[in-house]
């Protein structure tokens, strides 16, 4: 189907290359009727200062002109009255007399045949034509009579080649000149000048922009080839722009988490050096308990830094999808009692409450139980960790929107709103309130994060004094056979 000619209409008008065009024919047009209205006013003059300016009215003028000067002076210099008389017309003008003699307001003399022609009609004899050659061009005579009497004929020749195309180039070649260079002059600024200067800003956004500005933008107005040529370099500015950043971002966070890899591994080995050569000092004596509870440090210690190192390698292959997810139907009770299970001494010793509800709807969902069992569990270890004693816990699922939701709440002292945004951070330090020294490896909440995002779903943090709870909402498929994602 056609485009409607509107469209085309906008596409042609809205090319600068069709402008450039246009422009140019119009400009050649103004070229040429300013010539034509400037060989027609040098022509009107000349038409107003001699209305004869007829080669048969020229001839007739001059001859009844000069049939009343002879009889009024009859020896007037015929030579000298033609030349100031009609000394400015384009024609020739020649008066040839009854007794032979020839006048003229030309320097070029008249040729012989017409001479010869002019003097036979004037004494009434016949022309032999075929003794003379043909004129080129028409030849205007006119009667002079004086008393009634024939005394000469006005002769004009025909113009010599090229006499009025001579005549018209003279007219026209300075004045024509100097408004073709004006012309071309105005076509300069007004069509040339605004496109170099669109070029040249983009050029300039371009240089600046391989100089490293990220931030330089060409001017992209209008809706022809350069303004779509700057819209896409501005484009590609921001692209670039947004890769820059992201990069640097990474880049922040990758010294970021060397940082505080450094600082978790160092902690646990500072220890294991110090108590390591405590007992390799043979001249410090140790009794058996101390060198006991030495040993014990370091092993813990040790085992410290091994759930670090496992914590950090399990997150590196959520965050990488390189983990594979057994996603099936699974029951979310039974979850929940093998991670209370867990944590049954802690909670019953500092006498927490642990509620458990599982809505009707929400017994039976669809994920990889093993790895919602973990990020449960790490949400758990955090809430028996942070709960006070005779505190409260709560585990819930339920359904909204298609989706299993889970949470997990405490009674705690809360967390900060200004830590709230950061809580999943690897390795992210809250308050001290929310802290104990020494417990986890810090990438238990980053770990959940990955896996809940691996599932496909969202987990979020909601705190006040006395109230903390971790929501994990997990799309739900039909129910369907085991799936390896």
């Amino acid at each position: 189907m056609k485009p409607p000619a509107h469209g085309r209409r906008s596409t042609l008008y809205g090319s600068f290359y069709w402008r450039l065009g246009i422009s140019f024919v119009v400009f050649v047009l103004a070229v040429l009727v300013a010539q034509s209205v400037m060989f027609s006013y040098i022509l009107a003059g000349t038409n107003a200062r001699n209305p004869s300016l007829s080669p048969n009215n020229l001839a007739t003028s001059a001859a009844a002109e000069l049939g009343s000067a002879l009889s009024a002076n009859p020896d007037l210099d015929l030579g000298a009255y033609l030349t100031n008389r009609y000394g400015g017309e384009p024609w020739p003008v020649f008066v040839v007399m009854s007794d032979g003699s020839v006048s003229g307001n030309s320097t070029r003399a008249l040729s012989d045949d017409i001479r010869r022609s002019a003097q036979s009609a004037l004494r009434g004899t016949g022309i032999d034509r075929g003794s003379m050659p043909a004129p080129e061009g028409p030849v205007v005579t006119a009667p002079i009579q004086v008393g009634g009497e024939l005394r000469g004929l006005v002769v004009l020749p025909p113009p010599p080649p090229g006499g009025v195309l001579r005549d018209v180039g003279r007219l026209l070649s300075l004045p024509g000149t100097i408004v073709l260079m004006i012309a071309t002059l105005v076509a300069v600024v007004v069509i040339f000048a605004p496109a170099r200067r669109r070029l040249s800003a983009l050029e300039d956004a371009a240089e600046r922009l391989g100089a490293g500005d990220l931030s330089v933008r060409a001017p992209d107005r209008g809706g022809d080839e350069i303004a779509r040529v700057s819209r896409a370099f501005n484009r590609m500015a921001g692209d670039l722009a947004a890769r820059d950043e992201a990069l640097r971002a990474s880049d922040r966070l990758r010294r970021q988490m060397l940082a505080d890899v450094s600082h978790e591994l160092k902690t646990p080995l500072t220890a294991m050096r110090g108590y390591v050569e405590t007992l390799r000092m043979t001249e410090v004596a140790l009794d058996e308990n101390r060198r006991a509870r030495y040993l014990e440090t370091i092993e813990s210690e040790t085992l410290r830094l091994d759930r670090i190192v496992k914590d950090l390698l399990d997150l590196a292959r959520y965050e990488n999808n390189v983990v594979p997810l057994d996603v099936r139907v699974f029951d979310v009770a039974r979850l929940f009692d093998n991670v209370v299970r867990r944590h049954e001494h802690d909670t019953s010793t500092r006498h927490i409450t642990v509620c458990l509800e599982v809505e009707g709807g929400a017994d039976q969902i669809v994920g990889d139980p093993d790895r919602i069992e973990q990020v449960v569990e790490n949400l758990m270890t955090n809430a028996v960790r942070h709960t006070p004693e005779e505190g409260r816990i709560e585990l819930h699922a339920g359904m909204a929107n298609g989706c299993a939701v889970l949470s997990v709440a405490d009674s705690g002292s809360g967390i900060a709103p200004e830590h709230l945004p950061y809580v999943f951070d690897r390795f992210y330090k809250v308050d001290p309130a929310r802290a104990a020294a020494g417990a986890g490896s810090g990438l238990g909440l980053s770990i959940a994060r990955a896996i809940v995002v691996r599932h496909g779903g969202t987990i979020a943090v909601a705190s006040a004094p006395g109230s903390t709870r971790f929501t994990i909402s997990l799309p739900q498929a039909a129910h369907s056979t085991s799936t390896n994602l």
